[in-house]
């Protein structure tokens, strides 16, 4: 049975979401396309709403999405139709959302913080214990180490950043920047920025090389609002965006996405119009004061500048600009050669491959994003590294296994820091 492009518009305008998602009785899927036609009719089902959490354009690459019971019977006829090679990942998302919560409730019990210290790597973190865990940092090491309040979410959470360096004294190093947390249920991001921070400043010694000529600032929790958001129970697991309300005729709305919201090629391909969709691109650029405070940060920095790397999940990519076009920038082949770095180097520690390129070329088009308005802005190397999924959700391993993510995501951000000092 073939199924028109207008028939799936019927039945996925269903999908958009309005408000928080009882997750009772949810599937998740990967379908896998065969040819270039299968793979356009399944970027036509993200951009009509069906929430996929997980999206690839390479032939072969499993995508996964989320499909409610109300959608099932129709989801199933369309990939019979199309011959769509399709397995199934989760049969109760609801369930697995559950028991994550329960776990992550008895971690929290089993392993408090002060906010003095080092973090373990055996919890996720809320963002008042992060904010708290940074400053306790700056009081640590004031000679290596400088906390500045940069903003405030929609909700008046703090939003700061954290300056390592190595200590000398020396002004107008050059500057990686760093970012984590912009899409509110991916919790591993901010955990693995965290640790980068850890190996930055309380392994030193280990890694001083790549602090003598530069400066990191790290910015690790750009949506808390969100992230928080997720953390208020099971209904509220799968938010993906700020929380600024928006009215969509009679309904309000809740967020944009964060890395839709750039005003670069703002709200173009791969963006949506409607306040109920995960990729909402915003009323206008920077409508959310979160990506104002990124975009801010970019120009300050802009002159010093030298990499922005942001960091999400999942799907094992290290992506460059551009997002907004299949064109490469100028300087593509520096671009290609850190990101083909980092996954040489993560690939040779643990065996995990990541695949690298172009946004546009390894996944699909997003245009607004902040990797593509960093290197607007003046960075040279602009990557977006998505983490590997794990779990019955992907967005966030386990929390047996975290540690194992994170420092495997640190080898590899290290290795293209090392990769960028020898380059520039």
């Amino acid at each position: 049975m073939k199924l028109s492009v207008g028939f799936l518009l019927v039945f996925l305008s269903a999908a958009l979401v309005a408000a928080d998602q009882d997750y009772e009785g949810y599937r998740i899927y990967d379908v896998i396309p065969s040819n270039a036609e299968q793979a356009k009719l399944l970027h036509q089902l993200s951009l009509q709403g069906f929430d996929f959490i997980g999206e690839s354009r390479l032939l072969g690459h499993p995508s996964r999405v989320i499909v409610s019971p109300e959608q099932l019977e129709k989801f199933e006829q369309f990939v019979e139709g199309e011959k769509i090679t399709n397995s199934l990942v989760n049969s109760n998302l609801g369930a697995s959302i559950a028991e994550e919560f329960a776990q992550l409730q008895m971690q929290r019990l089993l392993a408090p913080i002060t906010g003095k210290g080092r973090l373990s790597t055996e919890r996720y973190y809320t963002h008042e214990e992060i904010i708290n865990y940074i400053d306790d940092l700056a009081e640590r090491f004031p000679s290596r180490v400088y906390v500045r309040t940069v903003g405030w979410s929609y909700h008046k959470r703090v939003l700061k950043t954290i300056t390592v360096t190595n200590g000398d004294g020396r002004s107008g190093k050059k500057v990686i920047f760093l970012d984590g947390g912009f899409h509110a249920r991916e919790w591993i991001s901010p955990a693995a920025v965290l640790y980068v921070i850890d190996q930055l400043v309380e392994q030193f010694e280990e890694n001083a090389h790549l602090l003598k000529d530069y400066d990191w600032v790290i910015l690790p929790m750009v949506n808390p609002d969100g992230y928080e958001h997720t953390q208020t129970g099971t209904l509220a697991r799968m938010w993906r965006k700020t929380r600024q309300p928006y009215k969509s005729g009679t309904t309000t709305c809740y967020g944009a996405d964060p890395n839709r919201n750039f005003d670069f090629h703002w709200n173009e391909e791969g963006a949506s119009s409607n306040p109920c969709a995960d990729t909402y691109a915003g009323p206008t650029a920077f409508s959310e004061p979160e990506t104002i405070v990124v975009r801010d940060l970019m120009h300050s920095l802009s002159d010093r500048g030298v990499m922005y790397l942001t960091i999400h999940s999942y799907g094992n990519y290290l992506l460059y600009p551009w997002g907004w076009t299949s064109d490469l920038p100028e300087n593509w082949e520096d671009l290609d050669a850190v990101a083909s770095t980092g996954a040489e180097a993560i690939k040779s520690a643990t065996g995990t491959e990541y695949t690298y390129g172009s946004s546009t070329r390894v996944l699909y088009i997003a245009a607004g994003a902040s990797d593509d308005y960093g290197y607007y802005a003046g960075f040279n190397i602009s990557i977006t590294m998505e983490l590997p999924g794990a779990g019955s959700i992907g967005f966030n391993p386990p929390v047996t296994r975290i540690d194992e993510f994170v420092t495997e995501t640190w080898i590899g951000i290290r290795a293209m820091a090392e990769k960028l000092i020898e380059m520039y």
